[in-house]
């Protein structure tokens, strides 16, 4: 019998998606004994500093990624969303499963939606792209950084730290985790445009290893694929890391239009760019490219560059670690 071994963060979620896999893995190969290497990253260490002055999402990855490269894993399970655009020599994506509800969410235990907030009311949120969003609608608003796991955010809710707090849909309901929130919303896209790979888990496997791209393959979904590519392509060339406040999304309508659009703005709401593409599905080869190329034509490198500059406002180059 054949082992694989995944590499997983320890997380409650994470462990979810790794065991999902794990499970559709085994389901489909009889012959193969899946088993997990449960790793703590530095994103899950790390909890006293934005995640924007830690790095980005990709300090959520490096640790698997490491052990991939080290021979102590044959795949690692990740979030989509957390997958920088740039992949370390001897990595790919060898799969990305099919993408789930994709939108964020409100929760409170004082109001009833994000609407009803009253003027000044602390909204809890680590991520820029939420903050600028939530801010380009309800500038009156205090945005408070949110870290931790999913429970501890929530602990923190139900303690009074937040009048609400903004968390992604998907990761509560695969946990059942909604129950005990008196009050929730999804956000509507006019509201809340998703980031890259939202609902999603990309599959990473080492480049050399055939065997093990042919067991992932049965994970891929071909339109989430797609989809998710056109998303890292956009990323990928505006040069934005995962936790900039960039927002992008691309789908495909039942007769196989795929749009994609994307948002770009400083973290206080102020200024904000958006784009829009569409194409066929046969022929959006290079969509995201496009569409980067479009916002970069209306400035948004130069918009991306101030929006750090705010991001870090205050903290010393040392806090930058």
């Amino acid at each position: 019998m054949k082992r694989l071994t995944i590499a997983t963060r320890a997380s409650d979620l994470a462990l979810w998606q790794a065991y999902y896999v794990r499970d559709r893995i085994e389901e489909a190969f009889s012959d193969v004994k899946v088993e997990l290497n449960k790793i703590t990253s530095n994103g899950d260490k790390v909890l006293d500093k934005p995640l924007a002055l830690i790095g980005g999402k990709g300090h959520f990855t490096k640790e698997l990624e490491d052990e991939m490269l080290a021979g102590n894993a044959d795949i690692a399970v990740h979030s989509l969303k957390d997958v920088p655009s740039y992949m370390p020599d001897g990595l790919e994506l060898g799969a990305i499963t099919e993408r789930q509800d994709q939108s964020d969410i409100f929760l409170s235990f004082k109001y009833e939606s994000f609407h009803s907030l009253p003027k000044g009311a602390v909204v809890g949120t680590t991520s820029l792209r939420r903050r600028m969003q939530l801010l380009s609608v309800r500038p009156d608003l205090k945005v408070k950084d949110l870290r931790g796991n999913v429970n501890t955010r929530l602990r923190k809710l139900a303690e009074g730290q937040y009048d609400a707090i903004i968390l992604a849909f998907i990761g509560l309901s695969r946990l059942d985790l909604l129950k005990d929130i008196p009050f929730t919303q999804k956000l509507p896209l006019n509201i809340m445009i998703p980031p890259m790979g939202q609902g999603a888990l990309g599959i990473q496997i080492r480049s050399d290893d055939d065997e093990i791209r042919k067991i992932v393959k049965i994970l891929n979904h071909e339109d989430t694929f797609l989809a998710s590519q056109i998303e890292r392509e956009f990323i990928g060339k505006i040069g934005a890391g995962c936790s900039a406040p960039v927002a992008v999304n691309a789908t495909i309508d039942e007769v196989g239009l795929v749009t994609a659009k994307a948002m770009i703005g400083y973290p206080d709401g102020s200024k904000i760019l958006q784009e829009q593409v569409a194409s066929s599905k046969n022929s959006c080869k290079g969509l995201g490219l496009l569409l980067a190329e479009l916002m970069i034509k209306k400035g948004a490198i130069k918009i991306l560059k101030r929006a750090e500059e705010m991001a870090f406002k205050g903290d010393t180059p040392a806090e930058r670690i």
